[in-house]
Order: C-alpha cells, then sequence, then structure tokens
C-alpha cells in the first residue's frame, strides 16, 4: 500500500530551536514526539502537537545515539561519554531512570531489539554490547572488530545484529549464541587519506529494508582530505546474505559533504540527509539508480536524519541550532 508520499513536493513545514547545534534527532514510535541531541550535552524534547519544549539533562557529552523502547514508552541515550540513559518518553519533566557506564570513549549508536528485550551499544571501545533493557544488566561483550565502532542495527527477527567500523567492515551476530556469523568489507565507505596519514569513513547511518535482506549504510566516498572531510556522501547499499553491493547511490553533482542520515522509504525509495562544505541537502534515490531523482537544498548543514512514523514527514537536524521538519506532499 503506498502512502502518498512524494519526494518532489518535500518542503518545509516546521522549524524548532535549540540553544547549541544539533547532532542528531530521532521522532519516537508514537509519533508525537521529537528529539534531538545538542553540542551543549542537552537532549530536546518537541511536542508536535503544540511545539513545546523541554530539555533532558544527564550526559557530559554531545548525544548520537538514540533508540526507543518498540512501545515508545521509554527513550534510551548514548552519549560520547561513554553513558548509556534510560528515559521516561513522555514525562512532563524527564529525568534519568536509569545511568550506567556502558563503554570507554564515546558510545557511537544504539539498538533496541524487535521485542524490546535487549539494547545494543558499540563505540570507540571497538566492542559491541548487548544489555537487559528492564534491568540495565550486562548480557555479552562481543569483541570482533578492530577499529571505531559507527553504527549497529537489529535485524526484523531480533536474533541477528550488524554492525560497521571505521573501515567499512561489517559483522554479522547471532545474538542468542553470542557469536560473529560472518562478515564483510564494503570498501566504498572507507579511504586511507595519503596526505594525512589518516582512514577515513564508516557507516555514519544505517538501516535495513523491511525484510531485513538489505543494508543501506550512509557516509563519505572519495575523500581527498580527511583532515577537512573533503569527499562526496554516499549511500551503499548490499545484499545482506551475500555481503555484496547492489548499487552505491552518489551524487550528480558531486558534492562535497557527509550523508549523516539515511531512511529507506516503504514506498520503494532511500532519503539521505547531508552536511559538509556544499551546504545541506536531502537526496531521493530509487533503489535500482545510481544518482538521485530529486533534491532538495537546505538552509542549513544537516547533520541527522529521522523519518516519521507516518511516513510522510522527516525531520533534519542543523549546525544552526534548529530542527527542522518536512513534509513530502503538496500543501
Amino acid at each position: 500500500m503506498m502512502t502518498g508520499a512524494d519526494p518532489t513536493k518535500t518542503r518545509e513545514v516546521a522549524k524548532y530551536a535549540h540553544t547549541a547545534p544539533l547532532v542528531s534527532c530521532r521522532f519516537d514510535p508514537t509519533g508525537q514526539w521529537l528529539f534531538a541531541g545538542g553540542q551543549d550535552h542537552k537532549i530536546a524534547r518537541w511536542n508536535l502537537t503544540d511545539g513545546q519544549k523541554v530539555e533532558l539533562s544527564g550526559h557530559d557529552s554531545w548525544v548520537r545515539g538514540m533508540a526507543f523502547t518498540p512501545d515508545g514508552s521509554q527513550l534510551i541515550t548514548g552519549g560520547y561519554d561513554g553513558r548509556l540513559i534510560w528515559w521516561e518518553t513522555a514525562h512532563a519533566t524527564p529525568t534519568p531512570l536509569r545511568t550506567i557506564q556502558a563503554h570507554q570513549g564515546w558510545i557511537r549508536s544504539v539498538a533496541v531489539s524487535p521485542d524490546g528485550q535487549m539494547i545494543a551499544t558499540c563505540g570507540n571501545d571497538l566492542h559491541v554490547k548487548l544489555w537487559q533493557t528492564a534491568t540495565g544488566e550486562p548480557l555479552a561483550t562481543l569483541p570482533g572488530h578492530t577499529r571505531h565502532i559507527y553504527n549497529l542495527a537489529f535485524l526484523p527477527g531480533g536474533t541477528q545484529l550488524v554492525s560497521g567500523d571505521l573501515m567499512g567492515q561489517f559483522v554479522l551476530w547471532d545474538v542468542a549464541n553470542r557469536q560473529k556469523t560472518w562478515e564483510f568489507k564494503v570498501d566504498s565507505l572507507s579511504k586511507y587519506d595519503e596526505g594525512f596519514r589518516a582512514d577515513y569513513g564508516g557507516p555514519h547511518s544505517l538501516c535495513l529494508s523491511a525484510d531485513g535482506a538489505q543494508l543501506f549504510a550512509s557516509g563519505i566516498t572519495n575523500v581527498t582530505n580527511a583532515f577537512a572531510g573533503i569527499g562526496n556522501p554516499i549511500v551503499s547499499q548490499v545484499d545482506l546474505k551475500t555481503g555484496k553491493l547492489i548499487k552505491n547511490h552518489l551524487t550528480k553533482g558531486k558534492l562535497n559533504g557527509i550523508a549523516w542520515g539515511v531512511a529507506v522509504h516503504p514506498d520503494a525509495f532511500i532519503i539521505a540527509a547531508t552536511g559538509g562544505q556544499s551546504g545541506g541537502h536531502l537526496f531521493f534515490w530509487k533503489f535500482d539508480s545510481e544518482e538521485e531523482f530529486h533534491t532538495l537544498a537546505l538552509v542549513n548543514t544537516a547533520r541527522d536524519l529521522s523519518l516519521h512514523p507516518d511516513n510522510l514527514r522527516l525531520a533534519t537536524a542543523h549546525h544552526d541550532h534548529h530542527v527542522r521538519i518536512y513534509e513530502m506532499r503538496g500543501a
């Protein structure tokens, strides 16, 4: 069933201001709230009905990792301070329900299993970790990556987990047995810059098709200057059963920037939000096309993307202290 979304008619319908640049954003599963993480270490929550804002304090760092329990009752956040914090999503003035020191160094990504029983985290200590949602008790530490782990996601059945690191190396995990099933590399998502003698890349965002058969990982490619982050936005589409690349989705104008957020729409197209030296953009691709079929220039560089549960709205977090909401249909 088609949702009625028309990317070519995408338009801004709302924006909300914060006191600092924003680095992340997420709609909750009910579609009532929008959360965003700021460089002031706070998380802002807006009520989409009346625009009312509440700030959540508990981290001592930027918060990039956000995930919700399936019923939307709790938000779990992971910060660059290594802390994992549980919050009551709809509380009038949310305070931490539970805080644990989960990783040494940055937590880059947080995911909740489809049944809501388990949380997965990853970061700069090279470990994927599993936690019990209800208590915060540690369940397992999964070693296997040799570089910073940028992102992870549960497959739809919840029995498998995929994680990806700086080098574009992905690991598929058997969650029940706490074991690595196999691994594969996506070369387009990482490059060694000989001038600065540095590796640059990694999946800055990733998501899966509804059936879990395909992986969509976004980031940067064709890097020519790792220090300045000069390269082109990319979304790599991979067959998760074989690890083989299906398609690299690139931009017609070869703009400079990073695809910080990616989402797969149920109407069979891909959305990415980009930011960098060429400014901010929204790109839309068909699954079988290398070049986008629509582009929307944004007023400021985008640093994250979230698709609303209605599949008609999306949000972008920006360096100019704003989170913006767009609707993919005409007025």
